[in-house]
């Protein structure tokens, strides 16, 4: 399994690698700077710069379901680097900044909406997540208390905690539609500081004043208990 250096560091814009396997439109490499989709945050693009200097275009990075390697998806026309190959792994980093800044962004409104999240996603700034409730909140309120949240410049840390740890404290899952990421013997959690700790295997920010100015554009009710709440990002 590849080493996965995004879940320590996820400011590492690149890193070497070798090629360790090649399946059908896809590279599979022995570390990766690269996160897959999952837990509502998509999976990085990017290049793989061959020794010569030659490009391999990445389009998408995702999990396989069977195996649980990382497959950096080839964009069309691509020819996959022969296994063996030793290639530098570099991201779309502005992309992945927005995806760390939104997802994060969704963390502080998990603290501020008290209903548990039914589903969500982070896209290339803006985001949304849907909250069994009643009644919608106010979307201009939302909003402002959003930004205080940001502007107070708070840490954001992860670490690493046993299955028992979180089973032990249940309240800590608010996502009722993702399964933690558990199983393994540890589980990791993001700690905005004094403000929201949860589970989530995704790429954050390290202080909640990088996510920048944000707006609640919308809610929606989707059901009787069901209220989806879309961000933007403004800056």
């Amino acid at each position: 399994m590849a080493d996965e250096l995004f879940r320590d560091d996820a400011y590492l814009k690149d890193c070497e690698a070798t090629v360790t396997d090649v399946a059908a439109g896809a590279v599979v490499l022995d570390r990766t700077v690269f996160y897959p989709t999952g837990g509502g945050q998509p999976g990085d693009c990017g290049v793989l710069r061959l020794g010569e200097g030659a490009e391999v275009r990445i389009a998408d990075t995702v999990k396989d379901k069977d195996s649980g390697e990382i497959l950096h998806v080839l964009a069309d026309g691509e020819t996959p680097p022969p296994v063996g190959s030793r290639v530098t792994a570099i991201i779309d980093w502005d992309r992945r900044h927005r995806h760390m800044r939104m997802h994060t962004c969704l963390h502080l409104l998990c603290s501020l909406v008290p209903g548990a999240v039914t589903g969500g996603s982070v896209g290339d700034g803006k985001g949304r997540l849907d909250f069994d409730l009643e009644e919608s909140p106010d979307k201009d309120d939302l909003t402002r208390r959003l930004n205080d949240l940001i502007a107070a410049d708070t840490p954001v840390t992860h670490r690493w905690i046993s299955d028992e740890d979180l089973a032990a404290n249940p309240e800590m899952v608010r996502t009722m539609s993702v399964k933690p990421p558990s199983g393994s013997g540890r589980v990791r959690v993001i700690d905005v500081d004094g403000v929201d700790l949860q589970p989530c295997g995704g790429t954050h920010v390290a202080r909640t004043g990088e996510i920048g100015p944000v707006e609640v554009t919308k809610i929606e009710k989707k059901g009787r208990l069901n209220r989806r709440i879309n961000l933007v990002l403004r800056g």
